[in-house]
C-alpha cells in the first residue's frame, strides 16, 4: 500500500512501512549501517551520552562504508545539549593546503579540479570526533573507537551496496595499487558475504588509541589531545606529508599540525511553530533552511502529499534555494554570505513569487540578491549536462543520530570516498577528496584559495518543537540531501507521520541546477521520481514543463534518511531508518 493512503500517521507502526518504528525510552540510536547503530548503543549502554555515541557510530561509518565514508574525511556535527538548551556545531570541514595554487587547475586542468592527490583538503573528521568528545562527551577516544577497530582489523561481512559500489567503480580503484590492495582483495571486487578486512585502517585507529592511553595518566584531557597528535602531528601526519610530497601533492606538516575544526553558531528558522538547526553556509544546509521559509508561504495540506501541485511547488523552492547556494554560500571566512538576509521575511516573499503554479522554471533560476532585492547575473555555468540521472556517478556519504536520557541531540553526517584520490600506503586512508566540491572560477563564492573550505554537501539538521518534540535527522545523497531531508521533514511537521513512514515515503529530486561534485554538471528541468509516484503525477509534472524521468522503488539514489522523534510529553524516542540502504535505528 502506498504511503499516500496512510489515515492513521500517529501509528507507532503503521500500514506501508517495510520495517516497524523503533521505540523506546531510555536512548535511540540511528545510523546509515546496522552495526555503526549497534556501536552507538553498545556506547549508550555502557553509560556514554549522546555524544560519545555518536562518535562511536560515526568513527565506525568510516570502517563499514569506507567506499563512502572516510576515517580521514569531513564529519560535521551539530549537537543539542540538553543542560545549556543550547544547539552547537562542529564544521568537521578541512581547508585547502597553503601551497595550493588555484591557478594550476585553470593553466592545466581546463578550470576543473581533477580526480587524484591535487583534490586533498586537510581531514577534519579526527579533529571533529574528538573535538566533540573533549568538549561535550564523557569518553575515550580508545573506548569510541573500539567497535571501529574490531570492524577493521577482525573485518565485518560485506553487503550488497558496497559490493556493488566498489565493482561500479572497479576501474577507478585499480588507479592506485594502495586502494586496489584494500577494495580490490585477491584482484577483484569483494562479493556479498565475503569478510572484508581492512588492516591498515585497524592499525591507525589502534595507534590513535595507544598514544591516548600512554597519556592517560595525565588526564582525559590530555590523552584526547594525544589521539589527536597522533594523528596531525605524530605517525600517521608524517605518512601522509611524506606521499604528497613524492607524488606531487600540496600537504605539509604545518596544514596539518595547525588544523583545528571550528566550533560555531548553527542557523535557524521556524517552519510553522518548528524551530529548525542547521550548520552555516560552509555547507549546503542553510539550503534546507530558505526552502522551509519558502514553503510556509503555502497551503501545502490543501495540495495533498505528494500530489502534482506539492511535489511541483517543492521542487521549484528547492530550486531558487539552489540557486541562492550557487550565487552566495561559501566559506564565511572568505566570502561575504548575507545569511540573515537571505532568511529575511522581505526576501523570502519576493523569491516566493518566482514559484509559479503550474509552470516550471526550465533551468536553475536567477539567484536573488538579498540586499538590493534584485536578480543575481551573470550566471556561473556548471559543466556540460550529464546524460543521465538515474544512473549518473555519485560521490557520497553516510549519518548517524542519537537521542540520550539526559535530553542531549547528537547529528552527523560523514563522508568522503575512496575511489577518487589515492590511499596513503600503510595507513588505510584516503586523506579527504572534498576539494572536488569547489570551484576552479575565482569569481564564484566557493573558489579554490589556500586555507579555504569547499562548499559541503554534508549537512546534518536537528529540528525543535517547544515542548512536543526534537528530532534530528540528516542523510547520504550529494545534492539530494536537502531535497530528501525536506520531504522527510514534512512527512513528520506537516503530515503526521512517524519517523519510519516519514523515510520509506516515495521521493523525488530536482537536478536543475550545477552539481556540487566536478565536474558541476547541469541537468535543465529534470525531475526524477520514485516509481511509487503515479503516472498522473509525472504526466501532471511533464504539463509543467518539467522533464520528467523515473528511479526505481527504494533507490539508494534518493538518499537514506535517518531520524530520531523523541516525543518531549512522553520521553519516547522513536528511530527512522531508510529501507534504501542497510541503515538501522537501534532503542530501548
Amino acid at each position: 500500500m502506498s504511503i499516500d493512503g496512510l489515515n492513521d500517521c500517529g501509528a507507532q507502526e503503521g500500514p506501508g512501512t517495510l520495517r516497524p518504528a523503533v521505540a523506546g525510552t531510555r536512548h535511540m540510536a540511528v545510523a546509515g549501517h546496522y552495526l555503526a547503530a549497534h556501536a552507538a548503543f553498545e556506547a549508550l549502554e555502557a553509560g556514554g551520552n549522546a555524544i560519545d555515541a555518536g562518535c562511536a557510530g560515526g568513527i565506525a561509518l568510516g570502517v563499514l562504508q569506507s567506499e563512502l565514508v572516510n576515517v580521514a574525511g569531513v564529519a560535521p556535527i551539530i549537537v543539542y545539549l540538553a543542560e545549556t538548551r543550547e544547539v552547537v556545531t562542529i564544521s568537521g570541514l578541512g581547508t585547502w593546503p597553503a601551497a595550493t595554487d588555484p591557478e594550476l587547475f585553470r593553466r592545466e586542468h581546463d578550470s576543473h579540479i581533477p580526480e587524484g592527490i591535487l583534490r586533498t583538503v586537510v581531514p577534519a573528521a579526527p579533529d571533529a570526533w574528538i573535538t566533540a568528545l573533549e568538549r561535550y562527551g564523557t569518553m575515550s577516544f580508545a573506548e569510541v573507537a573500539a567497535a571501529a577497530i574490531r570492524f577493521a582489523s577482525e573485518g565485518f561481512v560485506m553487503y550488497p551496496l558496497m559490493s556493488d559500489l566498489i565493482r561500479a567503480n572497479e576501474a577507478n580503484y585499480r588507479r592506485w595499487p594502495s586502494n586496489a590492495e584494500i577494495y580490490l582483495p585477491g584482484g577483484k571486487p569483494p562479493v556479498a558475504g565475503d569478510l572484508f578486512v581492512q588492516s591498515d585502517l585497524g592499525r591507525t585507529l589502534r595507534y590513535m588509541a595507544d598514544e591516548e592511553t600512554a597519556a592517560a595518566g595525565r588526564g582525559r584531557e590530555a590523552g584526547l589531545r594525544a589521539a589527536r597528535d597522533a594523528f596531525y602531528r605524530g605517525d600517521i601526519a608524517a605518512a601522509i606529508v611524506k606521499f604528497h610530497e613524492e607524488n606531487g601533492g600540496w600537504m605539509r606538516a604545518r596544514d596539518l599540525a595547525d588544523f583545528r575544526v571550528g566550533i560555531e553558531p548553527p542557523v535557524s528558522v521556524d517552519y510553522d511553530g518548528t524551530r529548525v538547526y542547521a550548520c552555516g553556509p560552509w555547507c549546503q544546509g542553510p539550503a534546507l533552511l530558505q526552502a522551509l521559509r519558502l514553503l510556509d508561504g503555502f497551503d501545502l495540506g490543501a495540495m495533498g502529499h505528494n500530489s502534482p501541485a506539492y511535489v511541483h511547488t517543492l521542487i521549484e523552492a528547492l530550486k531558487l534555494a539552489f540557486a541562492d547556494r550557487h550565487h552566495h554560500y561559501g566559506d564565511p571566512r572568505f566570502v561575504t554570505v548575507p545569511m540573515r538576509e537571505l532568511l529575511s521575511d522581505g526576501y523570502t516573499r519576493r523569491r516566493r513569487d518566482l514559484i509559479r503554479s503550474g509552470e516550471a522554471w526550465l533551468d536553475m533560476p536567477p539567484g536573488g540578491d538579498p540586499v538590493a532585492m534584485a536578480a543575481v547575473g551573470p550566471t556561473h555555468a556548471g559543466g556540460s549536462a550529464r546524460a543521465d540521472a538515474a544512473g549518473a556517478p555519485a560521490l557520497d556519504t553516510s549519518y548517524v543520530c542519537v537521542t540520550d536520557r539526559h535530553g542531549n541531540v547528537f547529528s552527523a553526517t560523514p563522508s568522503d570516498t575512496a575511489n577518487d584520490a589515492p590511499v596513503v600506503p600503510g595507513t588505510g586512508l584516503c586523506p579527504s577528496s572534498r576539494g572536488s566540491q569547489s570551484w576552479a572560477d575565482p569569481d564564484h563564492a566557493s573558489s579554490v584559495a589556500p586555507g579555504k573550505r569547499p562548499r559541503l554537501t554534508p549537512n546534518p539538521a536537528i529540528a525543535i518543537r517547544e515542548g512536543e518534540f526534537v528530532m534530528p535527522f540528516g542523510t547520504p545523497g550529494g545534492d539530494v540531501q536537502v531535497q530528501a531531508m525536506l520531504q522527510c521533514f514534512l512527512n513528520v511537521a506537516r503530515w503526521g507521520m512517524n519517523p519510519q513512514q516519514a523515510v520509506e515515503a516515495p521521493r523525488f529530486a530536482t537536478y536543475s541546477f550545477p552539481d556540487s561534485f566536478e565536474p558541476h554538471g547541469s541537468q535543465p528541468a529534470k525531475v526524477m521520481l520514485e516509481s511509487r509516484i503515479g503516472e498522473t503525477v509525472a504526466r501532471a509534472l511533464d504539463s509543467c514543463g518539467h522533464d520528467v524521468d523515473r528511479w526505481p522503488d527504494w533507490t539508494w539514489r534518493a538518499g537514506s534518511v535517518c531520524m530520531i522523534r523523541k516525543d518531549l510529553e512522553t520521553g519516547i524516542h522513536t528511530g527512522g531508518a531508510d529501507a534504501r540502504r542497510p541503515a538501522y535505528a537501534v532503542g530501548w
